[in-house]
């Protein structure tokens, strides 16, 4: 099989969690490039997914508001975008 070599720039935090994660799918980092590489050509399309688990404090901010909603603490209302402004740059 011929190959090329591709590199890239990134910071080693990047590099090393790339590497971590290609070896726990058992997969050198170049296959995982590679496949991924393939599937955008072949797809024309590049699809970003996430791990939509929240961090705990964010699990907190979300209680603490959700709180706030069932006691009505300082709900606002507005009717137009500008209004929804005005009042977000009045804080």
């Amino acid at each position: 099989m011929n190959t090329a070599i591709l590199n890239i720039k990134t910071d080693p935090e990047t590099k090393e969690q790339i590497k971590n994660f290609a070896q726990q799918i058992g997969l050198p980092v170049s296959s995982l490039l590679n496949a991924q590489i393939k599937q955008i050509l072949r797809t024309g399309k590049v699809e970003f997914n996430t791990n939509l688990t929240p961090t705990p404090y964010l699990k907190s901010i979300i209680k603490e508001a959700e709180s706030d909603y069932r006691i009505s603490k300082e709900l606002v209302s507005t009717d137009t975008d500008e209004e929804t402004l005005g009042y977000l740059r009045s804080l």
